[in-house]
């Protein structure tokens, strides 16, 4: 008997921006990852403000989901989902974001779309807002630091919640929301795109700029939950974070205490919000550090406070480790950073793996919260190789998942109250951080490659076999 729970919702996640393609069909506007070029392992991707003749925007075609939209639900039902997290893009439905109609063609698409997957029995996850800010409100408004976006984003919010009220029953609000925590998270996150072109890893750091936008959006989050809750009680609401774990590099109280500054800013203080209803005890004192003062208006506790979410959500990668060593890995100004875990393997990208982590993530976010919680994102970023014969033996996407599965067994009967997993990037599609299809995820192989050739033809890949039997047995046979 497996320890997971008969209605387990095993499945797997994509983003629109990241496989659709069809950037400018049907209406659709420009939206923020539209504007980001390729990139690679060693080459960051950029920001551009214009749409340069003759550079690679990966997002324009990616692996044109909005045309193989059928054959590719049908590889997952073959599968077995129970659930599809994708996303839906806010451009689509509103070109700029503040058109005062929708456009039908935009709807009509994720009406197939949802259509597709409930013929096949499987349930869509939907992300309202998964770093696809329209262009037009990031130039305007310089992205969520401007207010009037929260207007902007529960007028989107109520249109499809009506259209798509009997087809969509599980939404997450905001796509790692907690990435705006971070200097990095900026432009996907927030869209505070103003007076910025260049690599998106040399983002010059605001913290007044991207604490502000991240009220307005905590504040958009906790009004578009709290309008579902009144008009369509069958909606069950999430939030999802980006859950970075990380360990003191040392038995250094120096360290302890900075691992847990790192954990608290990253992992509490977004989740705090949208789980408890309210910010965290130290978010003062960490305003404070920041210099940052944030500009609230009345009413926005209510909101907050009466806007908290059904489940838990969140994305697992990978670990790191926090100290305040120079030696070890600190900043050069003293403070403290990320380093390696000498316990630890990587991947190809430097992302250290440690299913065990997972396990101790789930305890702690269950411990702290004690509502559902839901694995959306997890999964090996790989140079996947095709053999002579065409196969794709992806024996380490196999070990790396198997490996999490495993923990979350084990955190299951540790007691945390598990309701599903979507491993992400499903099917391969462009990498989020570096903007290129050699960083491969999927059970299914696209032929798309960075240069832009390829016949977007589909193919599983041996992971693709395995992944179907975990789900048939309820996570029992991994072997």
């Amino acid at each position: 008997m497996s320890v997971l729970p008969k209605n387990f919702l095993w499945g797997g996640a994509v983003a629109a921006n990241q496989l659709e393609g069809a950037w400018d069909k049907d209406g659709k506007g420009e939206s923020v990852p539209d504007h980001c070029t390729v990139g690679s392992a060693t080459e960051p991707k950029r920001l551009t403000a214009v749409i340069e003749p003759g550079t690679r925007y990966p997002s324009h075609e990616a692996i044109d989901f909005y045309s193989h939209y059928e054959e590719d639900i049908a590889l997952f039902a073959e599968m077995g989902f129970k659930v599809f997290r994708t996303s839906i893009n806010w451009a689509r439905i509103f070109p700029t974001g503040m058109e005062e109609e929708p456009n039908e063609k935009g709807l009509e698409f994720y009406d197939r779309v949802f259509d597709t997957c409930l013929r096949h029995g499987i349930e869509p996850l939907v992300t309202i807002s998964h770093y696809e800010l329209p262009w037009a409100l990031a130039e305007k408004y310089n992205g969520w630091e401007g207010r009037e976006l929260i207007g902007y984003f529960m007028k989107y919010c109520r249109t499809i919640f009506e259209r798509y009220r009997d087809k969509v029953r599980y939404w997450l609000t905001f796509n790692e929301i907690n990435m705006g925590t971070q200097p990095f998270g900026a432009i996907l996150s927030l869209g505070t795109v103003r007076g910025f072109s260049g690599y998106v890893t040399e983002v010059p750091d605001k913290p007044q700029e991207r604490f502000q936008a991240l009220h307005h959006q905590l504040v958009a989050s906790a009004m578009a939950v709290r309008y579902a809750h009144e008009h369509f009680p069958r909606f069950r609401m999430g939030n999802m974070s980006m859950f970075a774990l990380s360990y003191p590099r040392t038995c250094s109280p120096e360290d302890a205490l900075a691992c847990q500054k790192s954990m608290r800013t990253v992992n509490w203080y977004c989740s705090d919000v949208q789980v408890r209803g309210e910010y965290p005890a130290f978010a003062e004192s960490l305003w404070k550090d920041l210099g940052v003062s944030i500009k609230t208006e009345p009413g926005d506790e209510e909101i907050l406070r009466e806007g908290t979410v059904d489940f838990y959500t969140f994305s697992y990668y990978m670990s790191s480790c926090v100290t305040t060593d120079p030696a070890l890995g600190a900043g050069a100004d003293g403070s403290p950073a990320g380093t390696k875990n000498p316990y630890l393997s990587s991947s190809d990208w430097g992302w250290q793996i440690d299913p065990k982590g997972l396990r101790y993530a789930l305890n702690e976010i269950y411990d702290r919260y004690r509502i559902p919680l839901m694995v959306v994102e997890n999964g090996l970023g790989a140079y996947d190789r095709k053999e002579a014969d065409g196969s794709i033996n992806d024996d380490y996407r196999i070990d790396y998942l198997r490996s999490h599965i495993e923990q979350m067994k084990c955190a299951v009967e540790d007691g945390v109250d598990l309701m599903g997993y979507t491993p992400w990037g499903c099917i391969d599609l462009v990498s989020a951080s570096t903007g290129e299809m050699a960083k491969r995820y999927g059970f299914i192989y696209v032929e798309k490659y960075d240069d832009g050739t390829g016949d977007l033809s589909r193919k599983r890949k041996k992971s693709f076999g395995w992944y179907k039997k975990v789900i048939a047995t309820n996570g029992e046979d991994l072997a």
